[in-house]
């Protein structure tokens, strides 16, 4: 009768025992020296051996002639017990016996010495398992249990049980086993049992074991049938196939092709793919690839074994983390949302536009996603052009003027007596003292500058004692308040001859909005070695100015003034223009407003 690999190659000594050194080497001193423990806790993960030590423990303990701390196998009470003739080693599954009274009658008969061997061993599997009462049942015995008895339990969820049974207990943690640990096995079992099994699909199949070697085992029976053991063959047995189709959909999403994207899901749906089922492998894969991504050297240990190493290589040189972790993020609440009873397939197509064009998102994840890339392009030098509509005649209005400004050195003094729709009304500021009205505003593409007083302007209203509308010895004219004697629309000094910045920052005063223009209203700006360096008084203003929004505007604009691309950088300090001085001072008025 055939018996499954995992049955038939069962360590029957600790030497068999791959991968868990640590608890077989304590295990063969203590029986070498005789300092056995009445009560064993082995705890870890399914199949890493916790009952095959325990079944090991049970004959080493109860063997005539142990060999180096191993039993002999070869004893009558080895084989007995491995037979399971002998009624004093019992096995116990604690999810069937769970109860109080099955405790009770195991406790009332662990009492009486054994009779074919030297001590009474109870193995009690998933101990987890048990009640309440049949712990506290349990209790008593373990605290004080005859000579000849010991207790080996075993566990794969070590918080479930009580810490008054893990004091009495000695803890031994099983890992788990490495898959070259279990590749190397699978290659000696498939070499013992005839079978032509491929390093490649070796090591595959130890990858999807995930660190379970009975796992392994079972997985290497499953693809027995096939003359030659190949990852074609195991992915094939282990119905993997299908995982193929997922790179191709991961590679339409990382091109931003959602039409393919949505080609591929279709195509799959219609096979009878779930789409919970497709989300949650394309988690999976996004996962592998984030794995290679953040730890390019242990990274392949981390793997779930389902796809193929070079493909998910590829893909990690293709993708940031910061985009890995925003897709796995999606993928993950749209498959919460279907246990919602929502429809499947439009919450699945509805992840899968998002993945293609992450734009569509306002999720803080998307928005890392985004920047990441912006820090990508800023790094590598390469940017490019928004495609925009052409502006209007109204947008162009401010722009095309500033250009005649700067071509013919001089623009009108004609004062301005109301706002109009050509550029959007200051905000509204706050004070102390109400400010002096002025009834004449200057032109969005003038720069603010300090007010001199009235006295001041009479002063230095002309040459040579000459005052404005009449002679030396006239009265000086007073002039309105908040009208500057310099030339209306003259711009401010900027160290850049060519104008560029000004009319940079005449079409950022069109084209963005005021919250955002704020910040550049006493910046300095300079056109210099093809690269456009903004001076701003503070750290604020200088965080304000690097958000994606602003960035934009301001790319935007030095695109369409100077006919083409170049780094912006913006610096706190230099020379600005005039105004931050008196805010300053206006806010040195209240005692709470400290300078630094």
């Amino acid at each position: 009768m055939y018996q499954a690999l995992y049955r038939k190659w069962r360590p029957r000594t600790f030497d068999d025992v791959a991968g868990q050194e640590q608890v077989t080497e304590t295990l063969k001193n203590q029986i070498i020296n005789d300092r056995l423990s009445h009560a064993y806790l082995f705890v870890g993960t399914r199949g890493t051996g916790k009952t095959t030590c325990a079944k090991i423990l049970a004959r080493a303990v109860n063997c005539e002639h142990p060999e180096n701390g191993n039993p002999c196998n070869r004893c009558k009470s080895c084989l007995g017990i491995e037979e399971g003739s002998v009624l004093d080693v019992v096995e116990l599954d604690a999810a069937s016996n769970n109860g109080v009274d099955n405790v009770r009658a195991l406790r009332d008969e662990a009492v009486y010495s054994p009779v074919s061997v030297k001590k009474r061993v109870y193995i009690i599997d998933e101990v987890h398992m048990l009640s309440t009462s049949a712990f506290n049942a349990l209790l008593k015995i373990l605290e004080e249990p005859p000579e000849h008895l010991m207790f080996i339990l075993a566990t794969t969820e070590l918080q479930k049980v009580p810490a008054t049974i893990l004091s009495r207990c000695q803890r031994h943690s099983f890992r788990r086993i490495r898959p070259e640990t279990v590749a190397a096995r699978l290659e000696y079992v498939a070499q013992q049992e005839g079978l032509r099994l491929e390093p490649n699909a070796a090591e595959l199949l130890s990858r999807l074991a995930d660190g379970s070697l009975r796992d392994g085992l079972s997985l290497l029976d499953q693809c027995s049938g096939s003359a030659d053991i190949t990852s074609e063959s195991v992915l094939s047995a282990m119905g993997l196939a299908g995982n193929l189709r997922t790179l191709e959909l991961l590679d339409a999403v990382v091109n931003g092709d959602t039409e393919s994207a949505l080609s591929v899901f279709t195509s799959m749906w219609s096979d009878g793919k779930a789409p919970a089922t497709l989300l949650t492998e394309l988690c999976a894969l996004l996962r592998d690839i984030l794995m290679l991504k953040v730890a390019p050297k242990g990274g392949q240990e981390l793997l779930s074994g389902g796809f193929d190493i070079g493909a998910l290589k590829a893909f990690a040189a293709r993708m940031s983390a910061e985009e890995l972790i925003s897709h796995i993020d999606s993928v993950q609440a749209r498959v919460g949302a279907l246990r919602d009873g929502r429809d499947p397939k439009t919450s699945a197509e509805l992840c899968i536009i998002g993945l293609c064009e992450p734009e569509l998102g306002d999720s803080l994840e998307v928005l890392r996603e985004r920047v990441a890339r912006l820090e990508a392009k800023v790094k590598s030098g390469v940017f490019t052009a928004p495609t925009t509509e052409a502006p209007t005649a109204a947008e162009q209005k401010p722009a095309a003027r500033v250009e005649m400004a700067s071509a013919a050195g001089e623009l009108s003094a004609a004062p301005k007596t109301a706002y109009t729709d050509d550029y959007e009304r200051p905000p509204i500021e706050f004070y102390d003292e109400p400010p002096k009205v002025s009834h004449e505003d200057n032109p969005p593409w003038e720069v603010d500058s300090p007010q001199p007083s009235c006295g001041e302007r009479v002063e230095q209203a002309q040459p040579d004692g000459e005052e404005r509308g009449g002679s030396a010895n006239s009265a000086p004219m007073e002039e309105p308040p908040g009208e500057s004697k310099e030339p209306a629309g003259t711009p401010a000094p900027s160290g850049d001859s060519s104008g560029a910045w000004d009319a940079i920052k005449a079409e950022l005063q069109a084209t963005m909005k005021v919250f955002q223009f704020v910040h550049l209203k006493n910046a300095h700006g300079q056109v210099q070695n093809g690269a456009l360096t903004i001076h701003v008084a503070s750290s604020f203003e200088q965080k304000q100015l690097e958000q994606p929004a602003s960035q934009e505007h301001i790319r935007a604009a030095v695109i369409k003034v100077t006919g083409g691309a170049m780094p912006v950088k913006i610096v706190v300090g230099g020379q600005t223009q005039g105004g931050g001085t008196a805010a300053l001072s206006d806010l040195s008025k209240f005692g709470n407003v400290k300078f630094e």
